[in-house]
């Protein structure tokens, strides 16, 4: 959700987090859940708190649209 709000490409994703870009798809689909060091990795490079992150529950979007 915040990758594709804020045009993020899967592979920028991947290569800011250093992690392999068929990872992001992993944790998009659910299939892969975040470590806590991956998980506050992802939460500063979007700016959103660690919640978002790991969140059960769909957040409403953030920022215009």
């Amino acid at each position: 959700m915040l990758r594709v709000e804020r045009g993020v490409t899967r592979r920028e994703l991947a290569e800011a987090l250093g992690v392999h870009y068929q990872t992001v798809g992993y944790l998009e689909r659910g299939e892969y859940a975040p470590s806590l060091h991956l998980a506050l990795r992802i939460s500063a490079y979007f700016g959103v708190p660690l919640e978002f992150v790991f969140s059960l529950e769909p957040f409403p979007k953030i920022g215009p649209g």
